[in-house]
């Protein structure tokens, strides 16, 4: 298959700059990225940075209205990753941070259904599991259980 993003690309990558946009950097791809604002109360914040592809990995969940920002976005391409929603767990909540934490854990259809909602069209998308190395119950669920999904859309 043939990648989706080529160098020299510019790239949005929502959320302040992290490990992944050196990587994405370092592969030849132009990065800028949010400055931290708070996009539920600024979601046209997205909407000043040109960009050829805009990236989203494990950011919507932390959002109230992640939808403001689905349509903010002008970049035509999308690249987003989201925790689903596990039967057997809750969600993700630090009692120390507000900001670290999981307003909503999506199953596959509800964000997918929030993309068509903002605008977008799903081209590509994937589920898979994260390492658990802890004995137990609930880590062998997560084994066999798909705990992340990524999606790749474009702009209709």
């Amino acid at each position: 298959m043939e990648p989706s993003v080529v160098a020299p690309a510019r790239i949005l990558d929502i959320g302040t700059r992290n490990a992944f946009s050196v990587i994405m950097e370092e592969k030849g791809l132009v990065v800028s990225n949010t400055k931290g604002e708070d996009l539920d109360d600024y979601p046209e914040s997205v909407a000043v940075y040109e960009a050829d592809v805009a990236t989203a990995f494990e950011i919507f969940e932390h959002l109230l209205n992640p939808l403001g920002v689905l349509r903010a976005i002008k970049a035509p391409r999308l690249i987003a990753s989201i925790p689903l929603s596990l039967w057997f767990d809750k969600a993700y909540r630090n009692h120390n941070d507000r900001w670290d934490q999981h307003y909503h854990e999506f199953e596959d259809w509800q964000f997918d259904w929030l993309l068509e909602k903002a605008g977008w069209k799903i081209i590509r998308r994937e589920k898979w599991t994260g390492p658990i190395l802890i004995p137990g119950i609930r880590p062998l669920l997560r084994a066999v259980t798909p705990r992340y999904y990524i999606i790749e859309a474009v702009r209709v």
